[in-house]
């Protein structure tokens, strides 16, 4: 039977304005994911439990959450972020403070302090504040890997929807490995999808597990509606730790870019190349399947896509290759991702 397609709209998270319903969003196709996975129904005594654990959470944890107000050009807009550490840097969307020219954040107990913008990474949708504030009065977050994750697990999500502070709502894991589109085109791996409730206004705020450690960072909700329906995605939260650590150090963040695009499963078989890219330059060609880099055995374009992110822009890689049944070794210098997809 063939399969249907249905229009439907992932939108970022963001309130315009505080009470905001309306959120940026790009048109997408249920074939652009792979279908939910279903989690494991729950006892009565485990649901009391995590019910029990999320009260406890929330009043631990709640004062490392904050409310994210940016103004722009075009306006105002509210969002999400938490606390990371005691020397004031918190974490938040990138699409939450692009192209802000002021950014406050307002803690739990309602004080309001000024934020400047650390880095920002498109490619991850993640973004670093900085608050000049007593480290007496933070109270940051940890991170914990989305490998810790089983579909199944409890988690809450803490942040400001529609610029309701301090809103707690709850749900389990409902998928993990999900792809997402981040705010320049390219493709955020590994993301958490939760069924917790996910509004304009949670961008930027953690999905914690019932340990109070960030296991995602809310981003963006799947909708044909533009509200809540029960499926959200974060960015993973060893991703949005490893972002956050390097544009406190430097500022950015360099990806490296090989230039192909590769299918969402099967094997790494180059689909495209780009036009002047590193492939490009490397002889790669669409048709190409990619068996292994520097030796290392590729069997999907997931496998492909993460070799890639491990390496840095500069770095030479050899490519096993099979083309029309033979196989070959291509050398190529990886690139500088560019700003956004081609």
């Amino acid at each position: 039977m063939s399969k249907q397609v249905a229009t439907i709209v992932l939108a970022l998270l963001l309130a315009a304005g505080v009470g905001g319903a309306v959120g940026a969003g790009v048109a997408l196709s249920t074939d652009d994911q792979p279908a939910a996975q279903s989690a494991s129904p729950s006892t009565s005594e485990s649901v009391s439990q995590s019910e029990s654990s999320a009260a406890a959470l929330y009043k631990r944890e709640k004062d490392a959450v904050v409310e994210v107000h940016t103004t722009t050009e075009q306006g105002s807009a509210t969002g999400s972020g938490f606390v990371i550490d005691k020397q004031g840097h918190i974490v938040t969307n990138e699409h939450v403070v692009e192209g802000a020219t002021k950014v406050t954040v307002q803690f739990a107990d309602q004080s309001e302090v000024q934020a400047t913008i650390v880095g920002t990474d498109p490619s991850t949708d993640i973004a670093v504040l900085k608050v000049d504030r007593p480290a007496s009065r933070l109270t940051p977050l940890s991170f914990a890997s989305a490998g810790s994750l089983e579909v199944g697990d409890p988690v809450v999500a803490i942040g400001s929807p529609f610029g309701l502070d301090g809103t707690l709502t709850t749900g389990v894991v409902s998928g993990l490995g999900r792809k997402i589109e981040a705010p320049n085109g390219f493709t955020i791996e590994n993301a958490v999808q939760t069924d917790a409730a996910l509004n304009h206004g949670n961008s930027g705020g953690p999905l914690l597990d019932l340990q109070g450690r960030v296991v995602g960072v809310a981003a963006q909700i799947r909708s044909d509606s533009g509200g809540n329906v029960g499926i959200g995605y974060a960015v993973p939260g060893d991703t949005a730790q490893r972002v956050a650590r390097e544009l406190i150090s430097d500022g950015s963040v360099e990806h490296a870019y090989l230039g192909v695009s590769l299918p969402d499963s099967g094997a790494a078989t180059i689909e495209q190349v780009v036009n002047g890219s590193p492939a490009d330059s490397a002889g790669v060609q669409a048709g190409d399947e990619v068996t292994a880099v520097d030796g290392k055995t590729i069997d999907s374009g997931d496998a492909l896509r993460e070799a890639i992110d491990a390496k840095k822009p500069g770095d030479k890689i050899t490519l096993t290759i099979k083309r029309n049944g033979n196989e070959r070794t291509v050398q190529v210098t990886l690139g500088q991702r560019p700003a956004t997809a081609q």
